[in-house]
Formats: structure tokens, sequence, C-alpha cells
């Protein structure tokens, strides 16, 4: 990175401090910039929410080439929000540790389905499901805004149950391979959570998945867990309220 870039970032992190600093490099006709952008975060000394309007303004001076945000009073190393929030896109994020100044830089990659971290509205139930749909037929699906715990309030949209028909997906009585299996986990107001069901075959593209049994299996991203395969059976299935099947099922 050009010292240029650096000293920006660095000055606005200390302008900032404690709060987490976020903002923008853009690429434009006179090199590349460090645009300082709002924290709009309800937490900003733990976490960063970057102003949209902040965003847009950016754009209008050239290309995105990489997102910035600072850990007062930590290290630089990149948290498993950071990775998962990075993977999803398609820039670097540049991360610098508050008031040490050491910049780390990670990069896009591709996330395994299986042992990832929970990230919500991330790395969640739905978005291990919608990556197996997209990597194994095709398939994809817009970036659905969801918050955190919606399935707690009764007055909140149940998003499973009002959104699967707009998404490609019809109810199904019997599952087989593919199908989205959408459940409730714990005491809540709607169904909260979704799994894929593999069948008698628990085989990913491109990974390993050593998991025993006769089936049928499941691949499910818990709440706070890593992503992985399970048996699909007992209590699994009395949890089971909907099987949806895709309308380019295979």
């Amino acid at each position: 990175m050009d010292q240029h870039l650096l000293d920006a970032i660095r000055a606005h992190a200390a302008q900032e401090y404690p709060r987490e600093c976020c903002g923008l490099i853009v690429s434009t006709a006179a090199g590349e910039q460090y645009i300082p952008c709002r924290n709009l975060a309800g937490e900003p000394n733990d976490r960063f929410e970057l102003a949209p309007e902040d965003y847009a303004d950016a754009e209008d001076l050239g290309p995105i080439v990489g997102i910035v945000h600072s850990h007062p009073d930590a290290t630089s190393r990149a948290s498993p929000a950071d990775v998962a929030l990075c993977n999803a896109g398609d820039v670097p994020w540049y991360i610098l540790s508050w008031p040490e100044g050491d910049l780390n830089v990670i990069r896009p990659a591709p996330v395994p389905l299986l042992g990832r971290d929970f990230v919500h509205g991330v790395q969640d139930c739905w978005q291990v499901c919608a990556d197996w749909y997209r990597r194994e037929w095709g398939l994809q699906f817009p970036d659905y805004d969801r918050s955190d715990l919606w399935w707690e309030n009764p007055k909140s949209e149940s998003l499973y149950e009002d959104r699967y028909e707009a998404a490609g997906f019809y109810r199904v009585d019997t599952p087989r391979r593919g199908d989205l299996i959408v459940m409730r986990v714990g005491r809540t107001a709607h169904p909260n959570h979704a799994g894929l069901y593999l069948g008698s075959d628990p085989s990913l593209p491109g990974e390993s998945s050593q998991v025993f049994g006769q089936g049928p299996f499941l691949l499910h991203h818990l709440y706070g867990r890593r992503s992985e395969i399970i048996v699909f059976g007992g209590s699994w299935w009395e949890r089971a309220e909907l099987i949806l099947r895709h309308g380019e099922a295979r």
C-alpha cells in the first residue's frame, strides 16, 4: 500500500479512536485515494457499519478497490465476521490496529460448505444452502437482508414461510436430494432454521465429507456453530415444518 494511503488511514483511525473507523479505497484518474466514511454501528467501539450513502458517494469517484476499518486497542487479525464479509465481496479488506498502527490485508477466497464459521446474515443456515444451490445447480439468489433473531419477534415477517414461493420453491410431502428442509429450533415465533437434504449421498462438490451412518443426510449450519453434515432423523424430523423443492430441481 502506498504511504499516502496508509497515512490517511492512520489519521482517520486516530480521529475516530476509540471508535472503529471505516472507509474505502477508490481508484480515480489521479490514482488511488482513501475516502473516510461514517460508522453507523450501534456499538462502534466493537464493530463497523459503513454508511450506504458514503459508499454511493465514493463509487461516484471511481471503482471501489478496498474496504478499510480499524481495530481499536486490538490486533489487526481478522475476526470471523471480517473474513466472512470479505469473502462475500470481491475486493480486499484492510484492517488497521490502533494505536499500534499495524496493517493487515485479507482477500476474498472461496468458502467451503463444511466447517465454515457462523456469521448471521453472511454465513448462516440459509447461506450454506444457497451456496450449495449455486455450486451444484447454478442457481443464484438475491442477498436477502435479515436482522439477527428476527424469528423471536411474533410481529416480524416469517422469512422462510413468506418468501419461499418468490424464491422459486414449492411445498412437497416427501424429500429428495436438493430439497430445502425448514425447521423450528427452540421456542421461536417462526420457523428459524433450514438445511439442505442430501438423501443417501453426503458428498459435496470438491470437498471431503466423511460422514458415518446410513443417512438420510442433511447439510446445515446451526447458530453459533460450524456448518456440518448430520444424519437427518429422530428429533430433527420432528422439527421439520416445510419441505421445499425448487422449480429448477434436477
